[in-house]
């Protein structure tokens, strides 16, 4: 994970920080300091994805960590990339693609050729409105079931949040813990579309 990436901490129910890892991470850190056996989880803001942090030792020990890590392991890391067709330098790098003889006769006639067309129907799709509601629903569902599994509504209000159904979703997370209600609601927002 980017260190400048947004992601959001928890003491048990109650929101600690949001914002760059390192500053939430820092305020973790400060909660754990007092009390070593807090829960102490931290969500990355737009995935939902736990960010998984050393506390041990020092403000500074973890900030050298965080900074040594950059999210990735010290496999990846250490490992080479490998070198094969396509254009490294400029992040292309040649896949295979299965397609019948239509669809690569289609391909073959639209301007600039197969690999531009596929580009261009990769990113509208990836504009579209249906890749952002799933990433939503994806997010917010992760988010609920490490923080919210328990809670009253918790099943309604999965069913009402991939249905799309603000109002409903609403009404089921009414109850719960007021931060984590909060944040379940700005991930869910654009997935809940009526």
């Amino acid at each position: 994970m980017s260190q400048q990436q947004s992601c959001t901490a928890f003491h048990g129910p109650v929101r600690i920080a949001s914002g760059p890892l390192p500053e939430v991470a820092l305020k973790a850190k400060a909660v754990l300091d007092k009390d070593e056996t807090a829960p102490i989880l931290i969500f990355d803001d737009v995935s939902a994805h736990p960010v998984e942090v050393d506390f041990r030792g020092t403000q500074a020990d973890v900030l050298r960590r965080l900074e040594n890590s950059d999210g990735k392991s010290a496999e990846q890391s250490a490992a080479k990339p490998r070198r094969g067709p396509g254009r490294p330098k400029l992040g292309v790098v040649a896949r295979e693609v299965t397609l019948l003889p239509r669809h690569w006769d289609w391909l073959g006639k639209q301007p600039g050729g197969a690999s531009v067309a596929l580009r261009k129907l990769v990113e509208e799709a990836r504009r579209g409105r249906g890749e952002g509601i799933r990433q939503a629903q994806e997010a917010t569902y992760r988010f609920m079931v490490a923080m919210a599994g328990n809670e009253a509504g918790f099943e309604e209000a999965a069913r009402a949040l991939f249905a799309g159904d603000r109002a409903r979703f609403e009404t089921e997370v009414a109850a719960w813990p007021p931060d984590v209600r909060v944040h379940a609601k700005r991930l869910a927002g654009p997935a809940l579309v009526r």
